[in-house]
């Protein structure tokens, strides 16, 4: 069959690359100059540095299979996320921990009597959190809330706390030990060469072909058997119903002579700064050595129609307008959306990664029984 799929990122080289093993024709189109959509790496010409352009990707997943995968087309080393915060003054370890609240608080409270003491700040007056602050306020009170949370949330979301839901906060977002790994998936590292080399091997396929710089037009449906889609859902409708809101970022790029803040993420705190963190990208590469560094201050903002979309928004009014596409897509024959724009879901590499593998495995099934391949395989809702 020809297959057509619309964004070279990790979903269309995925999906690509498995059903061009299975002796399908695929061809693969991104309107960018380059593969690998948000993933993309590249040197910095000036310091050499390994540079994530779209901001930071950390691959962190306790999918056994899918790290298997991704090790088969690339070198990954060792990595581990160890956030800072730099708020009212000082900079402290995230997440919270025991060396975090000791600190803040000035004690020296073993697990034990800092469970108790964090206890003692919750405000337990909230039974029923109906909000991120009213959620953060129940589980670690309110001077860690404002100190952490409050202002790094507002310049993130572009809205008070109290009108995100509570959801977003789904676990006590606390460690009573000195544990300072971002996450807690059992496999964690950054591939060698960076992110691109590992896709462009992805799809390194006879079956496979890549078109940069083209942008998808209806009539290319016509010349295929399917569409796969990870553009904006609302995209591939040309907007008709309106545009779902999304968060965007905005980077300013900085070089350094040396060593610019010691670590690869320090998060700000403050609502009185107006960036909410700042990456230094030689550090997602520690065994490399570089005497130069480029760092990206990095700002959150409201995505207009010529921005890049980031982060999903998903309040109510989006989720009412999700609700329309998704029905127009499930209309829609010949077309299965997918990956982080395609359903309208924030989705880390490892699970778009599964989502591609699952999706592939839904087509071919589908196409071995004849029964008709879903517009997702993954429901956004």
């Amino acid at each position: 069959m020809k297959i057509l799929l619309v964004g070279a990122g990790l979903s269309g080289a995925v999906i690509g690359r498995k059903l061009a093993e299975a002796g399908h024709e695929c061809r693969i189109i991104d309107a960018r100059d380059h593969i690998g959509g948000n993933c993309y790496t590249r040197r910095d010409p000036e310091t050499d540095v390994m540079m994530h352009v779209y901001g930071p990707h950390i691959f962190h997943t306790d999918d056994e299979e899918v790290w298997t995968y991704v090790n088969g087309f690339t070198e990954f080393m060792p990595f581990q996320n160890r956030v800072k915060s730099t708020t009212q003054g000082a900079v402290y370890s995230l997440p919270v921990n025991l060396l975090t609240i000791n600190q803040f608080f000035g004690k020296t409270m073993r697990p034990d009597e800092a469970r108790d003491f964090i206890a003692e700040q919750a405000d337990l007056t909230i039974e029923d959190p109906q909000n991120f602050e009213e959620q953060a306020m129940r589980f670690v009170g309110r001077d860690l809330y404002e100190a952490f949370f409050k202002g790094y949330t507002e310049k993130q979301w572009g809205c008070s706390p109290t009108a995100l839901p509570a959801s977003i906060l789904k676990r006590l977002p606390v460690r009573f030990n000195y544990d300072d790994n971002y996450f807690f998936h059992r496999f964690q590292g950054m591939p060698k060469d960076g992110y691109t080399p590992m896709i462009q091997a992805i799809l390194d396929h006879p079956g496979i072909t890549v078109e940069l710089n083209t942008t998808y037009s209806p009539d290319m449906a016509a010349d295929v058997d399917h569409v796969f889609w990870s553009g904006p859902l609302d995209g591939y409708f040309g907007y008709e119903l309106g545009r779902l809101g999304y968060r965007t970022l905005d980077f300013e790029r900085f070089t350094h002579q040396g060593d610019y803040q010691g670590c690869a993420v320090m998060n700000y705190g403050d609502r009185d700064v107006p960036y909410t963190r700042i990456t230094e990208h030689k550090h997602f590469s520690p065994w490399e050595s570089h005497e130069g560094s480029v760092c990206y201050r990095e700002y959150s903002r409201e995505c207009g129609p010529d921005d890049i979309p980031y982060y999903p928004i998903r309040l109510v009014e989006e989720k009412a307008l999700l609700e329309d596409y998704i029905a127009k897509a499930e209309a829609t024959p010949g077309v299965t959306f997918v990956g982080r724009l395609g359903t309208y879901r924030y989705l880390d590499m490892d699970v778009t990664i599964r989502e591609a593998l699952d999706t592939a495995d839904v087509f071919l099934s589908g196409v071995t029984s004849g029964t008709a391949i879903p517009a997702f395989v993954k429901s956004p809702r």
